[in-house]
């Protein structure tokens, strides 16, 4: 026998490495909270919308033939806000995976200045992703969303000033906790989804949880949007609760944006951005 190359030690030396890496990755999750959350999060969420959906074309099977697009629409308006947290964040993350951000805080560079550079980007990009998609629809579909006028202005402005909202937030909390809450900037949105009344009515909800949904811009917009196509009347009411809630939400935003900089600052992660 050959003593420099000893046989490996155990019976299934293939499965002991199989199990080794198994191992770490569990060790990994026990010790990440937003790995967990991530894996009981979409079942849940694609659950509950898609039985809210449900529940409201059993009663209202003819809903969608009155008002040409109405879904082409609610798509199109949804991806002004999902796309408009998503640009800030991802802004803010490719930073950290390039270990930018040390570099970017030598410079004369203020955190509010950051959180402007943030906003802007995140407009220029959901402006080309929107726009284009919804340039695609009138050719494959015959339907315009910018047949919805001026209103189309103030649904989109309140949606990604609600998605700049979060996407602070979430930025704060991947700064603060690392890279391993990087998942947040995908599902955090989502959260909202159910409750936004997207693809249905709020009154489809629960009374308990309508209370939630109307506490969100985004649920006063797609009300607005609906009352807009069935109705052909722009809803003042609830344009102004929506202006009222994003002054609320992106005032909230910033703050928790800020106060999570200055204490990654103070424990010196600005240059140990890993899990």
């Amino acid at each position: 026998m050959n003593k420099r190359n000893p046989p490996p030690s155990g019976l299934f030396p293939p499965l002991r490495r199989i199990m080794a890496l198994v191992l770490r990755h569990l060790y990994l999750m026990r010790g990440s909270w937003p790995r967990l959350l991530e894996l009981l999060y979409w079942p849940t969420v694609q659950m509950v919308l898609w039985g809210f959906i449900t529940l409201f074309f059993l009663g209202h099977s003819s809903w969608v033939a009155q008002a040409a697009g109405v879904l082409i629409s609610a798509v199109l308006l949804w991806d002004v806000l999902f796309r408009g947290q998503l640009g800030v964040s991802l802004i803010f993350m490719e930073e950290m995976w390039s270990r930018n951000l040390g570099h970017l805080f030598v410079s004369p560079l203020r955190p509010v200045e950051l959180v402007c550079g943030l906003l802007a980007m995140s407009l220029i990009r959901t402006t080309i992703g929107v726009g284009g998609a919804a340039l695609i629809a009138i050719p494959l579909f015959s339907y315009s969303i910018f047949d919805l006028g001026l209103p189309l202005l103030a649904f989109f402005a309140n949606l990604i000033i609600m998605g700049w909202s979060i996407g602070l937030v979430v930025s704060g909390i991947v700064l603060r906790y690392g890279l391993g809450a990087e998942s947040l900037a995908w599902i955090s949105i989502f959260a909202v989804q159910p409750i936004s009344g997207v693809y249905y009515p709020i009154d489809v909800l629960p009374g308990w949880l309508q209370v939630v949904a109307f506490a969100l811009p985004s649920s006063h917009v797609f009300e607005g949007m609906r009352a807009v196509l069935f109705e052909n009347v722009f809803r003042m009411d609830l344009l102004i609760n929506a202006l009222a809630l994003n002054v609320v939400y992106l005032g909230g935003g910033v703050i928790a944006f800020l106060a999570f900089f200055n204490n990654a600052r103070h424990r010196g992660q600005l240059l140990n951005v890993g899990e």
